[in-house]
Order: structure tokens, then C-alpha cells, then sequence
């Protein structure tokens, strides 16, 4: 369940209390009494169903509690004004991220984020359960408050300009910030809920990512996992813009963004595989002429494992197999291969079932030179929970036994 958002006002002011240490001293800073200062952490105590400070004679303290809860904010608000540097860079003779940002809302941002994701208003108000009128109300605000356009009118559409879709996205993350903390204080009061959402590629379906959910979901029986299956760009953008904890597969050289940090697990070599009984399964000798006449099972371009096959052939001045089919379906390529003379290059790692089950079996072409590596894709600055720290913490060890295997 998506938790509240609180106030942003009331964030900037716990920022202030706990850096002062004092109601007294942070009340000429952010400009309110100090009765509505008392009145802002008491909000936000209650909502987190926890007390963020000890309070003594010589001042106010973060609790731990506290201490996560200020880490959080602290990162949430310096998404923000980095997004909002973003969204105006170019723009000249407005006030800096640090001066508008006081001014946003927190309903501003949401509506930001929803029009900007669903390219229309009436979609982003049912999401939201908004009027309609007070989703327009909060982007005109929004606008008006920068200087800039965040939404242009496209025939049956809504567009919104690169400056909001930076800034969305800027919130986006800063919100998953303040979700986090959520998430980490419960766990400090042994009511851990929450969820760890994954992406997952061909590569890691196997064997590894079982096997570490099976002993997570023992470990942490509350937390959710949500494993999402897609192409590896889609994969990425939904990383990139908050909507995933980390990706698992095969990894990109060069990495595909700068915000992004990649760590390898396991590199498996690739190999030639087809059916239990194929043809060429007793060759000896087999050369790679051999193989250009065969139909193949291959991933779609853009992909690794498809560069590779490109290469296998061409670099060798033989032309490329001509009786493709195009998929990453494991459940299709055994279908397939199971049923044909047909074979695809694979990483072992992949068909270890169907290999032990004997339905497949690798074609005796040395590939051994070959390394798939497979491993964690994260943003640069994600900061996981320690239950995320944990499930990564199990992929690591689940991917030594595999190499000690």
C-alpha cells in the first residue's frame, strides 16, 4: 500500500528542529510560530506512529527513529531541488531550486507526476481521485510558481515537456525516499511490511532468483516481491525513474547510463544447444559452416547474446543463418527446439533444468571462451533498506555457491 506523502512544509521543518535542536531557534527560519512548529512534528509523529525526538532540558534530539527518518528527508529534498535545477536549466532570471522549493506542494508534485506518466488529465484525477479541476488548478500553480510549461495540448493527448518530465521524475524518486523511510521505521518497531520490486531478464530466472526468494521470503515472510519481466530498455527507464529497486541479468558494456551502477554476480559461457537426440549432438569436428544451414532460435537485436550470434558468423566471413526466430521466451525456445532440428545460443545458466530433465543438450561447439556476465543493475545513488540490503546480501551468496558449484 502507497503510504502519505506528508506536507513538504512539515518535512523542511523537522529538517530545521533537528538541525537546531530546538523549536525556539528553527522558528525564525521557516517562518512559523513556534505552537505551529510543535504542531508540524506532532503531524508527523503521529503519521509515523513514533517519536522522531527526545525531548530534554538543554534541547531536542533525534530518536533512531529520528536519525532515519532525517536521512530520508534529507535525500527526498535534495531530489527535489536537483530536479528543479533540471527543469529550469535554461531559463533565465528565475530564483534558485532553494527559494522555489519552499513554495511547491506536495499535491503539485503528485499531480505532476501523474499527468506526466499518463499523458491525460482525466486518467491522472481517477488515479489520484482528484476533480479534474483541482488537478488543472495544481499544474497551473505549478507552472505559474517556475515560469516555465510543463504540458503542451497534442491532438487526443497531453505532452509534457522535458522540464517535467525531469522534475517528475526528480519527485518520483524523492517520494520514494520518504516511502523508504516508512519502511525502515517499521522495521525498527518489528512490523516490517513493504515490498521489493525487481527486474528481472532471461539470465536470472533460473536457478539464482529462486532460490534467493524462497530463503528471503522465510527470512522477511511480510515483505512483498514483485518480479517484472520486461525488455531490458524498459527495465531500465522504470529503474531510472524510481519504479524498480534494482534489475538482474545480464549486464551492458558500456553501461547505458551514468546514473546507474552495475555489479557482476556470475559469467557463464555461452553455448550452442538444441534438442536431446539432435543431429549434430554426436558430431565430432563440427565446424561452423556446419551450422549456417540450421534454423535458429535466436534474441531479438540490441541484445548481447544476439551481437554475439551476429558475430559468431560474419567474423568468421560466413553469412548470417537466414531461418530466424526472434524471442526471449524461455517456455517458446524449448518449444521449439523440442520439436525441430532447430538451435539457439544460449547461456547454460539459462537451461540447466532442461539440460539435467535431458530435453535439451549442448551441440559440441567450443564456446567456452565465451562470458555472459550476469549481476545487479542499481541506481548510483539508491540507498536500500536493510531488507533490501539483505535480499541483495543472499544474491551475492547464492551466486558464490553457483560458482563454487
Amino acid at each position: 500500500m502507497q503510504r502519505v506523502i506528508p506536507n513538504l512544509r512539515h518535512l523542511r521543518v523537522f529538517l530545521e528542529v533537528a538541525r537546531q535542536r530546538s523549536i525556539s531557534k528553527a522558528a525564525p527560519l521557516v517562518f512559523l510560530s513556534q505552537p505551529a512548529i510543535t504542531q508540524a512534528i506532532g503531524k508527523l509523529e503521529s503519521l509515523l506512529e513514533t517519536e522522531l525526538f527526545e525531548r530534554h532540558s538543554n534541547g531536542m534530539f533525534l530518536t533512531t527513529a529520528g536519525r532515519v527518518w532525517n536521512t530520508r528527508v534529507l535525500r527526498c529534498i535534495d531530489y527535489l531541488e536537483r530536479g528543479i535545477r533540471l527543469a529550469l536549466r535554461g531559463s533565465a532570471g528565475q530564483p534558485g531550486a532553494t527559494t522555489l522549493l519552499p513554495l511547491l506542494t506536495t499535491t503539485q508534485l503528485r499531480a505532476l507526476i501523474a499527468v506526466t506518466e499518463n499523458h491525460s488529465f482525466s486518467v491522472a484525477s481517477r488515479q489520484l481521485e482528484l476533480s479534474q479541476s483541482s488537478l488543472h488548478r495544481a499544474s497551473r500553480e505549478l507552472e505559474e510558481l517556475l515560469g516555465i510549461v510543463l504540458f503542451e495540448k497534442a491532438r487526443s493527448s497531453i505532452l509534457p515537456t522535458r522540464a517535467a518530465e525531469q522534475l517528475a521524475r526528480a519527485a518520483k524518486l524523492a517520494f520514494g525516499e520518504i516511502e523508504q523511510g516508512y519502511y525502515e521505521i517499521l522495521a525498527l518497531q518489528s512490523r516490517e511490511v513493504g515490498k521489493i520490486t525487481i527486474g528481472s531478464m532471461p539470465l536470472a530466472r533460473t536457478s539464482i532468483l529462486p532460490d534467493v526468494i524462497n530463503r528471503f521470503t522465510l527470512a522477511h515472510p511480510d515483505i512483498g516481491l514483485d518480479v517484472v519481466d520486461a525488455p531490458y530498455n524498459d527495465l531500465l527507464f522504470h529503474l531510472r525513474n524510481g519504479d524498480l529497486d534494482l534489475l538482474i541479468g545480464a549486464l551492458r558494456f558500456p553501461p547505458p547510463a551514468d546514473d546507474i551502477v552495475q555489479e557482476e554476480l556470475i559469467s557463464p559461457p555461452l553455448a550452442i544447444v538444441g534438442r536431446k537426440d539432435h543431429p549434430l549432438h554426436q558430431a565430432k569436428s563440427l565446424t561452423l559452416e556446419q551450422l549456417v544451414d540450421y534454423g535458429w532460435v535466436v534474441p531479438r537485436k540490441g541484445t548481447p547474446t544476439r551481437t554475439f550470434f551476429d558475430t559468431l558468423f560474419t567474423d568468421e566471413g560466413l553469412p548470417t543463418p537466414l531461418r530466424l526466430v526472434e524471442t526471449s521466451s524461455q517456455i517458446l525456445i524449448r518449444s521449439l527446439l523440442s520439436g525441430s532440428d532447430r538451435l539457439t545460443l544460449i547461456s547454460t545458466h539459462q537451461v540447466e533444468q532442461e539440460l539435467r530433465q535431458n530435453v535439451l543438450s549442448v551441440i559440441p561447439y567450443d564456446l567456452s571462451h565465451t562470458r555472459r556476465p550476469i549481476g545487479i543493475t542499481v541506481r548510483r545513488d539508491w540507498h536500500p533498506t536493510p531488507t533490501q540490503k539483505h535480499f541483495l546480501d543472499l544474491l551475492k551468496a547464492a551466486a558464490s555457491r553457483y560458482q563454487a558449484g
